[in-house]
Formats: C-alpha cells, sequence, structure tokens
C-alpha cells in the first residue's frame, strides 16, 4: 500500500495508513509504530511528513510519544468511539 492519492496530502494518506494496521491489529496496542526514518525510507517521504502524520494520530488517540523512547499504539480505551 503506498501514497498514490495525489488529491489527498501525503500525511493524510500515512495517517490513514497506519490508522488502518492499528485497527485491524497489525499493530498492536502498546507496541511501538514504525521509526520516522523507516517511515520515510518505505515511502518516499520527508521527515516532516511523517512528524505531522503522527501528529495527527496523537491528536485522535490512536498513538502516544514517549521522548527518548519511540511512539506507541495506545491502549484502545484512548482511541475514538464510534
Amino acid at each position: 500500500m503506498g501514497l498514490d492519492q495525489p488529491d489527498v496530502p501525503k500525511y493524510q494518506q500515512l495517517a490513514a495508513i497506519i490508522r488502518a494496521q492499528i485497527l485491524s491489529g497489525d499493530l498492536p496496542e502498546r507496541q511501538p509504530v514504525p521509526s520516522e526514518l523507516y517511515l520515510q525510507q518505505q515511502y518516499d517521504i520527508a521527515r516532516d511528513t511523517v512528524r505531522h502524520s503522527m501528529a495527527v494520530l496523537r491528536e485522535e488517540g490512536y498513538v502516544r510519544t514517549v521522548r527518548g523512547l519511540g511512539t506507541f499504539v495506545a491502549p484502545h480505551e484512548n482511541w475514538p468511539k464510534k
């Protein structure tokens, strides 16, 4: 799955991909999200784009960032209610 929707900002596309991985269980609760460097290289995007995506997911409650440790999938209690 790539960033192949030219009319949608790349940060939104990446956030959607990671959100889908979280919701499907491919990225389990309390486990690390792939690193910024990995995501940059995997999707051929800028570091700021990755950071913007993580900020969106943090605001939505899907991830949490621990300074010095990384970004982790938040417990499902923090996820938006459907």
